[in-house]
């Protein structure tokens, strides 16, 4: 991720939020990364079919490439994204298999439903289903990147009959992420940007363009501030406010309900804002074989900053 450029520090008197992944991607984005972005997604836009799936009324957009006869992969993004940053990696998939990239909820083409509970994780896990569903299938090789990620171990977890492989971009389980929080002074420090979007009204200080900030590409800048444009700040903040872990942070002592699928874990080590310890002790969260891939020159949104390494990684392992 490019070397150091200014980034605007959270303070509630702020008029403006410099969101947590814009941070990590300006702090820690690699020289040139982002470069191939326009070659890999000049004309995706005008090969892609848009598709529409209904999650119990709330309409979620997604993009398809591929033959619909091929096995079914779910690409999901995070925050601040859009489907279109699976550019990189959609060709590559779709040889062998239908790609479908979401729009998450609040975001882009999909529905933005008003009020934090519309949020909830169980509705995200829907919102997959309902796109698993509308493409005809019962389940899938699930991806997902961030918020994406989250949703993509919420699924395999409560719902293992729709997930035959499961792939994590820079997303460690939510319980390791806890355990962090709660044991690693630095994790915690360095989580401030969750609890800045927990605040009351932190979705009326996003900008698209300053959501867009961390995009290297200019052509694909402008693409994410359009869509940004479309999505709806107040939904970007409710994932954070309905679903991430709220100080006094906890360990969660619940039972542990291990995934069933298969699972390829990718990090990117110079994402400063999800430390690599949150990956210790992944496997007590799978049943079956884990193959974790760290990835030391890139930063958090490692589907970019090492497009090629990521996507050999993900087809070789789906294809294996």
């Amino acid at each position: 991720m490019k070397t150091h450029l200014l980034i605007a520090v959270l303070a509630a008197t702020m008029a403006t939020v410099t969101t947590s992944h814009v941070a990590r991607a300006q702090a820690t984005r690699a020289p040139n990364a982002g470069t191939s972005a326009t070659s890999a997604g000049a004309t995706l836009m005008g090969r892609v079919t848009d598709g529409y799936a209904n999650s119990n009324g709330v309409k979620i957009h997604y993009a398809a490439l591929g033959d619909p006869a091929k096995p079914l992969v779910v690409l999901i993004h995070g925050f601040p994204d859009f489907w279109y940053t699976w550019r990189n990696q959609m060709d590559a998939l779709a040889r062998d298999h239908y790609v479908v990239a979401m729009d998450q909820r609040g975001y882009n083409l999909s529905d933005k439903p008003k009020g934090a509970e519309q949020y909830d994780m169980a509705l995200l896990v829907g919102d997959v289903l309902a796109v698993i569903r509308s493409a005809g299938r019962e389940k899938a090789i699930v991806v997902g990147h961030d918020w994406g990620g989250a949703v993509a171990w919420a699924v395999a977890t409560t719902q293992p009959q729709a997930v035959e492989k499961l792939v994590i971009l820079n997303l460690p389980h939510i319980r390791a992420l806890r355990r962090e929080l709660v044991n690693n002074p630095v994790q915690a420090k360095n989580s401030q940007y969750a609890r800045t979007m927990q605040l009351p009204g932190a979705g009326a200080r996003l900008t698209a363009e300053g959501l867009a900030g961390w995009v290297a590409n200019p052509e694909a800048k402008a693409k994410y501030v359009e869509a940004f444009r479309r999505s709806d700040f107040d939904a970007m903040a409710a994932y954070y406010q309905r679903n991430y872990p709220r100080e006094p942070y906890t360990l969660d002592e619940t039972p542990v309900v291990k995934v069933q699928a298969p699972v390829l874990m990718i990090h990117g080590l110079k994402d400063p804002f999800l430390l690599a310890g949150a990956l210790n002790g992944s496997w007590e969260f799978v049943e079956r074989e884990l193959t974790l891939v760290t990835i030391p020159t890139a930063g958090h949104f490692v589907q970019h900053d090492a497009a090629e390494q990521v996507t050999r990684t993900i087809v070789g392992w789906i294809d294996r």
